[in-house]
């Protein structure tokens, strides 16, 4: 493989922080490299050096000659009153019929193409972008947070563009289903030194924890070794008939020497609210429709939540999931129908037209103290204020300085120090570094009130919801599977949607009438074979899935790293062949008509 970009030697510092130490890397073409880091370690400097946009300290990039690059901008790109048609064809210089083709693989079609593209959500705009990306026809793409604030369904369509786009790609991100899904490599970047490694994102964590557990049992025995040499040495250094053997040790001694391990950066360590667990319906929504005096949003809305559930709130972005939480807190009133809370609910809530509206001249202390629960103490609240990373005199910055991720842990924060056994969380992860959603994860898990939240988050949503509302098309409803059965119907419905557009590319050939004569033919093959494959099948599917579950009953009781990383592997393999039947049989059932 060709060289794309080459980065040797860079330093690149501001201020008293040093970014980039003395630093190389490369990338090649036809590479997916997933890029992550700390908040704050320099990601987003590197991709504007590499883009050119700033310079390096000391250190050099290398261009290929023919590097085309595309890089997703944050900023609005779009022309006031443009069409995405309009705005795609300006960008890109393309004929309108080749700028609708690639914006169907986006799913940009009538309104969505047509209307004005300053109205459309930002994960509609996010879709615009991409397609005018690749009108462009790079050999490398960059991402920077590309999965921020888009929903499930652009973050699955954003995935398969990805995985079939024929050129590398340097994608930076959070979250860790999207890079496992789309990248084979990963570059890490902390402490100012980059590493790449051949592997997934898994993988690669996997391996920077044993080799952090190999170095502590290393250094614990040399630990061991140096203190039975100096023994040795102290008793016998004075003595001249062993003063020579003393002499010896001291020698084994001063070669001995400790493994350099890296101090954990620190990390927010959350705790949820301690209240006493409660039965029976949290909430019921009867006959309610929810909006705008206006606009109904969803209406003939019938949901009850339990205590102690944790409810995912799922559906694409514009649909109403907002909309529903700020109804059921009465911060927004309903159209029609009620909204009715159980006795003795304390609810809190988490949104961003909550950490947006916070109290300007409280300092973070004074802020926690005025939310805590009474009795609490200033060393609690302090406590709580460093599990969030604000520590030292960070706690006596006014809210005013604070930046939006800032807010939004001291919004989290306020609420953890209360009484709430209702929590309604919007977007949590939104601000908070991986680190800190995973704490968050954690504190949900251990706590024994109701929880509602809406989250984009697919790694966070599985680990935590119970259930799950769906909120589409005007309705809300109580989905009947798990997230995974969610995640899989939002596929197929994807899927099906790109072979659609497949079988319309093939059907506009000149030869049309011999592909529709073919797949005519297979579609009329005998039936009795079909029911054959369909009954192989099921007996695969049974023997993946007793394999999956049996492999993962071994992982969690395993505390051997190598045979845990051995067993991981193996269960994604299963995953992956179980996904590929099941979506096989799928189609086998639908061919018959039982579907």
């Amino acid at each position: 493989m060709s060289v794309l970009l080459q980065l040797n030697d860079a330093v690149k510092s501001y201020g008293d922080q040093l970014l980039l130490d003395s630093t190389s890397m490369t990338l090649y073409e036809d590479t997916k490299v997933g890029f992550i880091g700390r908040n704050g370690a320099g990601k987003s400097t590197l991709l504007r050096i590499l883009l050119g946009d700033e310079e390096l300290d000391s250190g050099e990039v290398v261009r290929a000659a023919n590097l085309r690059v595309g890089y997703l901008r944050q900023h609005d790109p779009f022309v006031p009153g443009e069409s995405a048609l309009e705005f795609l064809m300006r960008d890109s210089g393309q004929p309108d019929w080749k700028c609708g083709e690639v914006a169907a693989e986006f799913e940009l079609k009538g309104d969505y193409l047509n209307g004005p593209v300053n109205g459309l959500s930002g994960g509609w705009q996010t879709r615009v972008k991409l397609a005018a990306l690749l009108l462009h026809d790079p050999n490398l793409l960059m991402l920077d947070e590309p999965t921020n604030f888009l929903d499930l369904r652009t973050q699955i369509l954003l995935e398969h563009f990805l995985r079939t786009f024929p050129a590398a790609c340097l994608i930076v991100s959070h979250d860790r289903e999207f890079l496992t899904a789309t990248c084979e490599q990963t570059l890490d970047l902390r402490r100012g030194k980059l590493t790449m490694f051949s592997g997934k994102i898994g993988a690669y964590l996997l391996q920077v924890e044993e080799e952090k557990v190999r170095a502590e049992r290393t250094n614990a025995a040399v630990l061991a070794k140096q203190k039975q040499l100096q023994r040795f040495i102290d008793k016998n250094r004075a003595r001249a008939t062993s003063a020579s053997q003393a002499r010896s040790k001291q020698k084994q001694l001063d070669r001995l020497t400790l493994e350099e391990i890296e101090v954990d950066l620190p990390t927010a360590s959350i705790r949820a609210p301690l209240v006493e667990p409660r039965q029976g319906p949290a909430l019921r929504c009867l006959d309610l429709s929810i909006g705008y005096p206006d606009h109904t949003v969803a209406s003939g809305i019938e949901l009850e939540v339990e205590h102690q559930q944790r409810a995912a709130i799922v559906g694409d972005n514009g649909m109403g999931k907002t909309t529903l939480l700020r109804t059921i807190v009465d911060s927004l009133k309903p159209v029609a129908g009620k909204v009715k809370w159980g006795h003795g609910c304390e609810i809190g809530v988490y949104a961003q037209h909550v950490y947006t509206s916070l109290p300007p001249e409280q300092t973070v202390l004074e802020y926690l103290e005025y939310k805590a629960r009474p009795g609490t103490t200033t060393q609690d609240c302090l406590a709580c204020a460093g599990s969030l990373l604000f520590r030292g005199g960070h706690t006596n910055k006014p809210v005013r300085v604070l930046s939006g991720g800032e807010r939004a842990r001291l919004c989290m924060a306020g609420l953890l120090l209360g009484t709430y056994n209702i929590l309604i969380l919007d977007e949590p992860g939104n601000h908070l570094d991986v680190e800190t959603v995973e704490s968050l994860a954690e504190a949900l898990l251990a706590y024994r009130g109701t929880v509602l939240f809406t989250s984009h988050d697919r790694h966070f949503v599985r680990r935590i919801a119970t259930s799950i509302i769906e909120v589409r098309d005007g309705r809300v409803r109580n989905y009947s599977g798990d997230y995974d059965a969610y995640l899989y119907s939002v596929n197929k419905e994807i899927e099906e949607g790109e072979r659609e557009r497949a079988s319309g590319k093939r059907m506009s050939t000149p030869h049309a009438a011999k592909v529709q004569k073919a797949e005519k033919a297979a579609s009329n093959r005998d039936q009795h074979q079909i029911r054959k494959q369909v009954r192989n099948l099921e007996k695969t599917i049974a023997r993946l899935d007793e394999a999956k579950k049996s492999l993962n009953a071994r992982l969690l009781e395993t505390t051997d790293q190598k045979l845990a990383l051995d067993l991981h592997n193996q269960v994604q393999t299963a995953a992956a062949e179980l996904t590929e039947a099941e979506a096989r049989w799928c189609e086998l059932q639908e061919e018959l008509g039982e579907w």
